[in-house]
Protein backbone atom coordinates (compact mmCIF):
# COMPACT_ATOMS: atom_id res chain seq x y z
CA UNK A 1 0.00 0.00 0.00
CA UNK A 2 2.90 2.35 0.72
CA UNK A 3 3.63 4.32 -2.42
CA UNK A 4 0.09 4.64 -3.85
CA UNK A 5 -2.79 7.04 -3.31
CA UNK A 6 -6.37 6.06 -2.50
CA UNK A 7 -9.49 7.70 -1.16
CA UNK A 8 -10.65 5.87 1.95
CA UNK A 9 -13.87 7.06 3.50
CA UNK A 10 -13.34 10.50 1.97
CA UNK A 11 -9.75 10.67 3.23
CA UNK A 12 -6.65 10.30 1.08
CA UNK A 13 -5.19 7.74 3.46
CA UNK A 14 -2.85 5.81 1.18
CA UNK A 15 -0.44 8.63 0.40
CA UNK A 16 3.18 7.79 -0.45
CA UNK A 17 5.23 7.04 2.62
CA UNK A 18 2.22 7.10 4.95
CA UNK A 19 2.50 3.46 6.01
CA UNK A 20 6.23 3.95 6.50
CA UNK A 21 5.54 6.87 8.84
CA UNK A 22 3.33 4.70 11.00
CA UNK A 23 5.84 1.84 10.98
CA UNK A 24 8.05 4.11 13.06
CA UNK A 25 5.38 4.73 15.68
CA UNK A 26 4.36 1.19 16.57
CA UNK A 27 2.06 0.10 13.74
CA UNK A 28 2.77 -2.86 11.49
CA UNK A 29 1.57 -3.20 7.88
CA UNK A 30 -1.24 -5.45 9.11
CA UNK A 31 -2.35 -2.92 11.68
CA UNK A 32 -2.16 -0.20 9.00
CA UNK A 33 -4.55 -2.21 6.83
CA UNK A 34 -6.98 -2.44 9.74
CA UNK A 35 -6.63 1.31 10.24
CA UNK A 36 -7.68 1.91 6.61
CA UNK A 37 -10.70 -0.34 7.04
CA UNK A 38 -11.62 1.54 10.21
CA UNK A 39 -11.46 4.95 8.51
CA UNK A 40 -13.43 3.58 5.57
CA UNK A 41 -16.28 2.70 7.93
CA UNK A 42 -15.74 -1.03 7.84
CA UNK A 43 -16.98 -3.48 10.42
CA UNK A 44 -15.40 -3.65 13.84
CA UNK A 45 -12.70 -6.27 14.37
CA UNK A 46 -14.16 -9.60 15.38
CA UNK A 47 -13.19 -12.20 17.90
CA UNK A 48 -12.19 -15.73 16.85
CA UNK A 49 -15.78 -16.74 17.53
CA UNK A 50 -16.94 -14.21 14.96
CA UNK A 51 -18.62 -11.92 17.47
CA UNK A 52 -18.19 -8.17 17.26
CA UNK A 53 -15.43 -6.89 19.54
CA UNK A 54 -17.71 -4.15 20.91
CA UNK A 55 -20.30 -5.77 23.15
CA UNK A 56 -23.46 -3.66 23.47
CA UNK A 57 -24.77 -3.50 27.02
CA UNK A 58 -26.87 -0.34 27.18
CA UNK A 59 -28.04 2.65 25.15
CA UNK A 60 -25.36 5.24 24.44
CA UNK A 61 -26.65 8.83 24.00
CA UNK A 62 -26.11 10.25 20.54
CA UNK A 63 -25.00 13.89 20.86
CA UNK A 64 -23.47 16.50 18.58
CA UNK A 65 -20.92 18.26 20.80
CA UNK A 66 -18.52 16.34 23.06
CA UNK A 67 -15.79 17.54 25.42
CA UNK A 68 -12.81 15.19 25.69
CA UNK A 69 -10.58 15.38 28.77
CA UNK A 70 -7.25 13.64 29.39
CA UNK A 71 -6.44 14.50 33.04
CA UNK A 72 -2.92 15.14 34.29
CA UNK A 73 -1.63 17.40 37.03
CA UNK A 74 0.91 19.24 34.87
CA UNK A 75 -0.70 18.88 31.44
CA UNK A 76 -4.43 18.15 31.21
CA UNK A 77 -5.51 17.88 27.60
CA UNK A 78 -8.97 19.00 26.52
CA UNK A 79 -10.84 19.39 23.26
CA UNK A 80 -14.36 20.12 22.09
CA UNK A 81 -15.58 18.28 19.01
CA UNK A 82 -18.78 18.81 17.04
CA UNK A 83 -20.18 15.97 14.96
CA UNK A 84 -20.65 16.63 11.27
CA UNK A 85 -20.12 15.38 7.75
CA UNK A 86 -17.86 14.56 6.11
CA UNK A 87 -15.71 15.14 9.20
CA UNK A 88 -16.24 16.32 12.78
CA UNK A 89 -15.13 19.86 13.59
CA UNK A 90 -12.74 20.85 16.34
CA UNK A 91 -14.34 23.82 18.11
CA UNK A 92 -11.49 24.30 20.59
CA UNK A 93 -8.57 22.41 22.07
CA UNK A 94 -5.70 22.97 24.43
CA UNK A 95 -3.43 21.80 27.21
CA UNK A 96 -3.83 23.06 30.77
CA UNK A 97 -0.13 23.47 31.54
CA UNK A 98 0.88 23.92 35.17
CA UNK A 99 4.53 24.85 35.92
CA UNK A 100 6.55 22.60 38.20
CA UNK A 101 6.88 25.43 40.73
CA UNK A 102 3.12 25.48 41.31
CA UNK A 103 1.73 23.70 44.35
CA UNK A 104 -0.64 20.84 43.60
CA UNK A 105 -3.57 22.77 45.04
CA UNK A 106 -2.96 25.63 42.61
CA UNK A 107 -2.78 23.20 39.69
CA UNK A 108 -6.06 21.54 40.69
CA UNK A 109 -7.83 24.90 40.95
CA UNK A 110 -6.46 25.94 37.55
CA UNK A 111 -7.62 22.69 35.92
CA UNK A 112 -11.13 23.10 37.30
CA UNK A 113 -11.37 26.79 36.36
CA UNK A 114 -10.06 26.27 32.82
CA UNK A 115 -12.54 23.50 32.08
CA UNK A 116 -15.36 25.53 33.59
CA UNK A 117 -14.47 28.45 31.32
CA UNK A 118 -14.17 26.15 28.30
CA UNK A 119 -17.63 24.68 28.88
CA UNK A 120 -19.08 28.14 29.32
CA UNK A 121 -17.65 29.21 25.96
CA UNK A 122 -18.24 25.91 24.14
CA UNK A 123 -21.28 24.23 25.73
CA UNK A 124 -20.88 20.47 25.32
CA UNK A 125 -23.65 17.93 25.71
CA UNK A 126 -21.40 15.22 27.13
CA UNK A 127 -17.88 14.66 28.41
CA UNK A 128 -15.60 11.74 27.52
CA UNK A 129 -12.72 11.20 29.93
CA UNK A 130 -9.89 8.67 29.84
CA UNK A 131 -10.52 5.61 31.99
CA UNK A 132 -8.43 4.80 35.05
CA UNK A 133 -4.98 3.38 34.52
CA UNK A 134 -2.86 1.05 36.63
CA UNK A 135 0.04 2.95 38.23
CA UNK A 136 2.87 1.08 39.92
CA UNK A 137 3.81 4.14 41.96
CA UNK A 138 1.26 4.97 44.67
CA UNK A 139 2.21 8.65 44.78
CA UNK A 140 1.73 8.96 41.01
CA UNK A 141 -1.66 7.29 41.26
CA UNK A 142 -2.76 9.66 44.00
CA UNK A 143 -1.65 12.75 42.07
CA UNK A 144 -3.36 11.55 38.90
CA UNK A 145 -6.47 10.84 40.92
CA UNK A 146 -6.46 14.39 42.24
CA UNK A 147 -6.19 15.84 38.74
CA UNK A 148 -8.93 13.56 37.50
CA UNK A 149 -11.14 14.59 40.43
CA UNK A 150 -10.60 18.29 39.75
CA UNK A 151 -11.54 17.83 36.10
CA UNK A 152 -14.59 15.68 36.80
CA UNK A 153 -15.92 18.00 39.48
CA UNK A 154 -15.76 20.97 37.10
CA UNK A 155 -17.57 19.04 34.38
CA UNK A 156 -20.13 17.52 36.73
CA UNK A 157 -21.00 21.00 38.03
CA UNK A 158 -22.43 21.84 34.60
CA UNK A 159 -24.80 18.89 34.76
CA UNK A 160 -23.66 17.10 31.59
CA UNK A 161 -23.12 13.32 31.70
CA UNK A 162 -19.58 11.96 31.90
CA UNK A 163 -18.41 8.75 30.24
CA UNK A 164 -15.01 7.18 30.67
CA UNK A 165 -13.35 5.29 27.84
CA UNK A 166 -10.56 2.77 28.25
CA UNK A 167 -7.28 3.93 26.66
CA UNK A 168 -7.07 0.81 24.49
CA UNK A 169 -10.60 1.39 23.24
CA UNK A 170 -9.61 4.90 22.14
CA UNK A 171 -6.57 3.67 20.22
CA UNK A 172 -8.59 0.94 18.53
CA UNK A 173 -11.28 3.42 17.50
CA UNK A 174 -8.96 6.12 16.19
CA UNK A 175 -5.88 4.26 14.96
CA UNK A 176 -7.15 0.69 14.63
CA UNK A 177 -4.42 -0.67 16.92
CA UNK A 178 -4.77 -0.86 20.71
CA UNK A 179 -1.04 -0.49 21.31
CA UNK A 180 -0.52 2.61 19.16
CA UNK A 181 1.87 5.28 20.40
CA UNK A 182 0.88 8.90 21.09
CA UNK A 183 2.28 10.21 17.81
CA UNK A 184 0.15 7.77 15.83
CA UNK A 185 -2.94 8.91 17.74
CA UNK A 186 -2.14 12.57 17.11
CA UNK A 187 -1.57 11.97 13.40
CA UNK A 188 -4.90 10.20 12.98
CA UNK A 189 -6.74 12.83 15.02
CA UNK A 190 -5.30 15.50 12.75
CA UNK A 191 -6.36 13.57 9.65
CA UNK A 192 -9.84 12.62 10.88
CA UNK A 193 -10.66 16.17 12.00
CA UNK A 194 -8.85 17.98 9.17
CA UNK A 195 -6.71 20.05 11.52
CA UNK A 196 -4.16 22.26 9.82
CA UNK A 197 -1.45 21.35 12.34
CA UNK A 198 -0.62 18.32 14.44
CA UNK A 199 -2.24 18.79 17.86
CA UNK A 200 -0.12 18.71 21.01
CA UNK A 201 0.04 15.21 22.55
CA UNK A 202 -2.28 15.82 25.52
CA UNK A 203 -4.80 17.79 23.45
CA UNK A 204 -4.67 15.07 20.79
CA UNK A 205 -5.51 12.43 23.39
CA UNK A 206 -8.47 14.51 24.55
CA UNK A 207 -9.74 14.97 21.00
CA UNK A 208 -9.30 11.22 20.43
CA UNK A 209 -11.59 10.57 23.40
CA UNK A 210 -14.28 12.84 21.97
CA UNK A 211 -13.82 11.35 18.52
CA UNK A 212 -14.11 7.82 19.88
CA UNK A 213 -17.37 8.62 21.63
CA UNK A 214 -18.87 10.19 18.51
CA UNK A 215 -17.76 7.22 16.40
CA UNK A 216 -19.06 4.58 18.78
CA UNK A 217 -22.37 6.32 19.47
CA UNK A 218 -22.96 7.02 15.79
CA UNK A 219 -22.00 3.57 14.58
CA UNK A 220 -23.63 1.35 17.17
CA UNK A 221 -26.01 3.67 19.08
CA UNK A 222 -25.26 1.43 22.04
CA UNK A 223 -22.77 1.45 24.88
CA UNK A 224 -19.70 -0.53 23.85
CA UNK A 225 -17.21 -2.45 25.94
CA UNK A 226 -14.58 -0.10 27.31
CA UNK A 227 -17.05 2.81 27.66
CA UNK A 228 -18.98 3.37 30.87
CA UNK A 229 -20.78 6.22 32.57
CA UNK A 230 -19.02 7.80 35.53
Amino acid sequence: MDGCTRNVGGLRIGIPGFAAQFAGVGISSGDFAKLQQRVAGGRSPTTPQGKAEVAAVDNLPVVRVVLGVDPSLRGTGWGVLRAGTPQPTVLAQGTIACPQRWERSRCLAFIAQTLTDALRTYPAELCAVEGLFHARNLRTALIMGEARGAALSAVAATGIPVYEIAPRRVKLAVVGFGGAQKLAVAMMVQRLTNLAELPAPDAADALALALTYLQEAGRFSRLGRGIMRV
